[in-house]
C-alpha cells in the first residue's frame, strides 16, 4: 500500500514526513522536489513515476501532499485518501497553509497514526476522530471507561461515522437537493448538450442510532411500483405534494459510506444510519428530460466594420409562482470595442472593458416572464482580417426547484430503542437549482 506520506511547501521543503515501508528512502523526498515541484515545465499529471517509484500528489494553495509507493496500488483509493486527509485537516485547523501545518504538526502526526496503519488507510471519518483526538492533539484524561469503550467500538466496529449515546431535545432532519444545470445551446435554440449534476446534503440532529429511509422519483422505482399496481407513493410525495414529473432517469450516482448499497441494488431504496451533523448523502447526474430554467435568444447584427447591434431576450421557463434570484447575463464584446450604449427593460447593465463583456444583472424574475437588453457597440478600425469569433453568452442564476425534476417522495426515521417515532421528527426539505456552465452561442 502507501510506502510514505510527505507534505511540502512551495519551496520544496518537507513540513511533514512519515515513512511506513522500508523500501522508501530519503532519496524519494528529493526526487519529488526536483522532478515535480522544481520542474522546468509544469507537471500536469497527478501521478509521477520516478525510478520505479510512484508519486501520487495533490496541491492545496501552496502546499503539496504526496503519497509514495513502489507497489502496484489502486490509484483511485490513494487519491480518495489524500482528499480525505485534506478534509480532516481542514476540519481541525481550517485553511491548509504552511503556517497552520507548522503550528499543528503534532496534531497532524497524531492524525496520521490513526488514519494510516502500515500504509493501509483506516478510519478517516472526521466525527469519529474528533471524539478521541482533541483540537490541541492531546488526548483527554477525563474520559470514563464507558466513553473509552464507545470510542473503541466506533473505530473498530461497522458504524465508524456515528457514536452511540447521542441525545437531542428536538429531533430534526434537514435535506437539501442542490443541483447545477449545464447547457450549451445553438443560436437557433437547439440544445447541443445538457446535463444536471446534483447533490443531496443532509443535516441530522437525531437521538440514538436511528435507521433512515430515503426515497425519490427514480424511474426504475416508479416503473416497478407501476407494474406492481401500487400508485399511492408513486404519484404523491410525502414531503412536497404531487411531483411535477412522475419519474427521472438517473445516469450515475455515488453514496456516502453510511448507505447500504446491497439494499439499493436490490430494492433501489436508500437505507442508512446517518452521521451526526452535516454530510453529503449522495451525488448523481442526469441527462434526460431536463427542465431548462431560462432560454436566451441572441440577435447580433454587424453594421459596417465599426458598429455592432446586439439584442438579447431571456425567457423564464418555470411556474409563475416561483422566483429566480441572482440572475447575471454576460454578453461578450470584441477586443476592439471603443464604446457601448446599453438599454435594458429590467435590472442594471454595465459594460466592463477589463472583461470585454456587458454584464446584465437582475435581482429577481418570476416564472413565464421575459426581459430584454439592447446594446450598440462601437468598434475601433483594425487591420486584422479575421472575423470576431463570437464567444457564447453565459448566464448565472438560482431557482427554487430541481432542474432534473427530482422529488423527495419520502424520508422516514426508525429508532426502535428510544421512544420516538417517525412522526416526532421535524423534517425540512429544500430544492436549489443553480447554473453551472450555462451558455448560448450567438
Amino acid at each position: 500500500m502507501i510506502g510514505g506520506l510527505f507534505i511540502y511547501n512551495h519551496k520544496g521543503e518537507v513540513l511533514i514526513s512519515r515513512v511506513y515501508r522500508d523500501d522508501i528512502g530519503r532519496n524519494a523526498v528529493d526526487a519529488f522536489r526536483v522532478n515535480v515541484i522544481h520542474a522546468r515545465q509544469q507537471v500536469r499529471s497527478p501521478v509521477t513515476n520516478i525510478a520505479r517509484t510512484s508519486f501520487f500528489h495533490v496541491k492545496r494553495s501552496n502546499i503539496w501532499l504526496a503519497a509514495v509507493t513502489k507497489q502496484n496500488v489502486n490509484a483511485a483509493m490513494v487519491f480518495e485518501f489524500l482528499y480525505k486527509m485534506c478534509d480532516v485537516m481542514t476540519a481541525y485547523f481550517g485553511k491548509i497553509s504552511e503556517e497552520n501545518i507548522k503550528n499543528n504538526f503534532v496534531l497532524i502526526y497524531e492524525l496520521l497514526d490513526e488514519i494510516l496503519d502500515f500504509g493501509y488507510p483506516q478510519n478517516s471519518e472526521t466525527g469519529a476522530l474528533k471524539t478521541f483526538i482533541t483540537q490541541q492533539g492531546i488526548k483527554s484524561q477525563l474520559q470514563t471507561k464507558e466513553e473509552q469503550s464507545q470510542i473503541t467500538s466506533q473505530v473498530t466496529g461497522q458504524i465508524g461515522w456515528r457514536r452511540e449515546g447521542i441525545k437531542y431535545r428536538r429531533n430534526e432532519l434537514f435535506l437539501d437537493v442542490l443541483e447545477s444545470v449545464n447547457l450549451l445551446m445553438s443560436p437557433q435554440g437547439q440544445v447541443l448538450s445538457a446535463h444536471v449534476s446534483g447533490r443531496v446534503v443532509m443535516k441530522s440532529y437525531l437521538s440514538g442510532m436511528p435507521e433512515c429511509k430515503f426515497g425519490m422519483n427514480d424511474k426504475i422505482v416508479i416503473d416497478k411500483q407501476g407494474k406492481g399496481g401500487t400508485t399511492d407513493e408513486a404519484g404523491k410525495s410525502e414531503l412536497g405534494g404531487s411531483s411535477g414529473k412522475q419519474s427521472i432517469a438517473i445516469d450515475d450516482c455515488t453514496f456516502h459510506q453510511c448507505v447500504r448499497l446491497s439494499k439499493f441494488d436490490s430494492e433501489r431504496s436508500i437505507s442508512f444510519i446517518p452521521p451526526d451533523g452535516e454530510y453529503e448523502l449522495m451525488r448523481y447526474r442526469t441527462t434526460k428530460d431536463i427542465i431548462l430554467p431560462f432560454r436566451v435568444i441572441p440577435l447580433v447584427r454587424e453594421v459596417g466594420r465599426t458598429k455592432l447591434e446586439v439584442k438579447v431576450v431571456i425567457k423564464s421557463n418555470f411556474k409563475p409562482s416561483l422566483l429566480a434570484q441572482k440572475i447575471e447575463v454576460r454578453i461578450p464584446t470584441p477586443l476592439n470595442t471603443s464604446g457601448v450604449q446599453v438599454i435594458c427593460m429590467k435590472g442594471k447593465a454595465k459594460y466592463k472593458a477589463s472583461e470585454n463583456a456587458i454584464v446584465w444583472k437582475i435581482k429577481r424574475m418570476a416564472g413565464m416572464k421575459e426581459s430584454q437588453i439592447s446594446a450598440e457597440i462601437e468598434l475601433l478600425p483594425t487591420n486584422d482580417k479575421k472575423k470576431w469569433a463570437r464567444p457564447p453568452i453565459s448566464m448565472n442564476f438560482e431557482v427554487p426547484f430541481a432542474p432534473s425534476g427530482l422529488k423527495v417522495r419520502y424520508l422516514k426515521v426508525f429508532e426502535p430503542k428510544l421512544n420516538y417515532s417517525d412522526h416526532d421528527v421535524i423534517k425540512w426539505v429544500r430544492y436549489i437549482g443553480r447554473s453551472g456552465i450555462y451558455e448560448t452561442r450567438c
